[in-house]
């Protein structure tokens, strides 16, 4: 128990909360004229996104609530209170491999299938042009997607990556709090110096910052971690960072 909540609570509510804070720390940053050298987008180009800041948290917020109700059940079906009470915790050498395993499992559900959506005309159209229509991505716009498409890519990936990977509701805890984490800071929009996710993950907020652009919407389908399926099928799209003229850093192609 933390706070007096069960571990099973904490899985369900504490990415939610976290989502919200980490994004927050993102805005508050935004607000600072002297960091626009980190932005990979000048501010003059936010007018590209064609749905609302309200609208965008509304639809979060929407994604959230599924994503509430099936962490709820998932951790139902699985807490069995018939047990011992006390629960013994699995070794540093297992909870790191469990999670290693949910990364590797979640990268490929996300990958197929959000390639899927970019593939099919139709799911495209219909459901994954949602998230496109952040043009330039910010931190809180990360899950803004169709409900259906959360369900699928998110919610649903998360939970096959919990059960697969046999991990118990306080290594889910963590786990889904840092895969919220990560989906933040890919879609900040911004460069900062000292980013640890930016030194120990390929895929970071200027490689999905490519996949938003209309010349990546082919390429860098990898979320949220690595960029194997990428490179291995041959959909990986290498980047430089470069300054703008107008200020700022951009991140382009490397062309062959």
């Amino acid at each position: 128990m933390v706070f007096g909540l069960s571990d099973e609570m904490l899985g369900t509510f504490a990415p939610v909360v976290v989502y919200w804070i980490y994004s927050g720390l993102y805005v508050l940053v935004g607000k600072f004229g002297s960091l626009d050298a980190y932005r990979l987008h000048p501010r003059a180009e936010e007018t590209k996104n064609i749905v609302s800041k309200g609208t965008v948290v509304k639809g979060v917020l929407i994604q959230q609530a599924f994503q509430v109700a099936v962490a709820l059940v998932l951790f139902l079906l699985i807490n069995d209170d018939s047990q011992n009470a006390v629960k013994l915790q699995p070794s540093l050498f297992v909870v790191v491999g469990q999670l290693m395993l949910a990364m590797f499992v979640l990268d490929t559900w996300q990958y197929f299938m959000h390639r899927y959506m970019h593939i099919n005309k139709f799911l495209y159209k219909h459901i994954h042009s949602k998230h496109h229509t952040l043009v330039v991505p910010y931190a809180f716009g990360a899950l803004y997607n169709h409900p259906l498409e959360g369900l699928i890519l998110d919610t649903i990936g998360g939970a096959i990556s919990f059960l697969i990977s046999g991990m118990n509701a306080r290594t889910g805890v963590f786990f889904f709090t840092f895969a919220t984490i990560k989906t933040v800071d890919d879609h900040c929009g911004m460069w900062l110096p000292g980013n640890i996710l930016h030194v120990v993950f390929d895929n970071n907020s200027a490689y999905h910052d490519i996949h938003h652009q209309l010349y990546g919407s082919k390429y860098n389908f990898s979320q949220p971690f690595f960029v194997m399926w990428d490179k291995i099928l041959g959909t990986h799209m290498p980047y430089t960072l470069q300054k703008r003229k107008q200020g700022g850093l951009e991140a382009r192609p490397i062309k062959d």
